[in-house]
């Protein structure tokens, strides 16, 4: 890809065969989301005494597309895609934070550029 045109975020959700047991679904989950795996697989192993969640995990394991083999190029990469993705409130946060600011600065400037203060230095500028 160009620069011009990046590629688009790669953290997404995917079964991982490599790391999954039956289709790779909950290991896919942990990927995603961070969690541990054995903790979903435990979760959904519990919850399979009832039916809904077989039925929810066939779905799943037929919707999900597999995770490619060269996701990511670089561990750094997958670590700021999954900040990307897993914070975009946080992202969203700052940008406001340094928006606000900005808005303060561009205030005590104008204050000053209409202060009686301002015209005062800026004869004593002149006069020198």
């Amino acid at each position: 890809m160009s620069r011009l045109a990046p590629r688009k975020n790669p953290h997404r959700l995917y079964r991982d065969k490599q790391n999954g047991i039956l289709a790779g679904v909950c290991a896919g989950l942990a990927h995603y989301f961070g969690f541990n795996r054995t903790a979903i697989r435990v979760v959904f192993g519990f919850s399979f005494l009832f039916i809904w969640p077989i039925v929810i995990y066939i779905i799943l394991a037929l919707t999900i597309p597999a995770r490619p083999e060269s996701l990511y190029e670089s561990q750094e990469q997958e670590n700021f895609w999954r900040g990307v993705s897993n914070a975009p409130r946080d992202i969203f946060g700052e940008l406001r934070h340094r928006s606000r600011d900005l808005e303060m600065r561009l205030q005590r400037m104008e204050a000053y550029i209409t202060s009686r203060e301002f015209e005062i230095d800026r004869e004593l500028q002149q006069t020198e």
